[in-house]
C-alpha cells in the first residue's frame, strides 16, 4: 500500500499571482493533497486581507480537486503537522532566491526532521514575477493584464482605484 503524500505550499499570496497559480497546478500533479497555507503576518502591511487572499486562492484554484486553501499563523511545521503534511513546496524563480530559501528549508529541517522540501523552479515566463512587482504597477497605472488571474485583476483595481 503506497502512502498518500499531503504538501503545503505556503506565501503571502499578496495578491496570488500567474507564477503562484502555475506552481499549484504544477504541484497539484505531484503531490496527492495540497495545502496552500496563507501566512498571517502581522509584521507586513498586506494590500489584501487574509480572508480576501484566501477567498482570491479558492476562485483561482476551483479547478484542482486535489488543492484545498487554508491559512496559518506561527511556525510553519507547525502547521504541517497538524495537516499531516510531510512535505512544504517552494518556488524558486531565480539564484537570488535560493540563498534564503535554502536557510528557511534548512531550519525547518531542524525543527521536525520528518518533513522535508521540494523546491520547484518557475516556469521561465514568471520568473520576475512577484506579488510586490504586481502591486507597485497597478498602484502606478500599468497593466497587470497576464500577470495575474482575471479575478484578482479585477479585485487589485478596485483595490488601487
Amino acid at each position: 500500500m503506497t502512502q498518500r503524500v499531503t504538501a503545503i505550499y505556503p506565501g503571502t499570496f499578496d495578491p496570488i499571482t500567474n507564477g503562484h497559480l502555475d506552481l499549484i497546478e504544477r504541484g497539484s500533479k505531484i503531490f496527492d493533497n495540497l495545502t496552500v497555507a496563507v501566512l498571517r503576518n502581522v509584521e507586513k502591511n498586506p494590500l489584501f486581507s487574509v480572508d480576501e487572499r484566501v477567498e482570491m486562492l479558492r476562485e483561482t484554484t476551483r479547478h484542482c480537486p486535489n488543492v484545498s486553501v487554508d491559512s496559518f499563523g506561527g511556525l510553519l511545521v507547525d502547521f504541517a503537522v497538524r495537516c499531516q503534511a510531510r512535505v512544504i513546496l517552494r518556488g524558486i524563480r531565480a539564484v537570488s532566491d535560493y540563498e534564503n530559501e535554502l536557510q528557511m528549508a534548512l531550519m525547518n529541517r531542524k525543527l521536525d526532521s520528518n518533513i522535508e522540501t521540494v523546491f520547484m523552479m518557475s516556469a521561465a515566463a514568471y520568473t520576475y514575477l512577484s506579488s510586490r512587482l504586481v502591486k507597485e504597477v497597478c498602484q502606478l497605472g500599468g497593466d497587470v493584464k497576464g500577470l495575474v488571474p482575471p479575478v484578482v485583476e479585477e479585485r487589485l483595481r478596485a483595490k488601487v482605484d
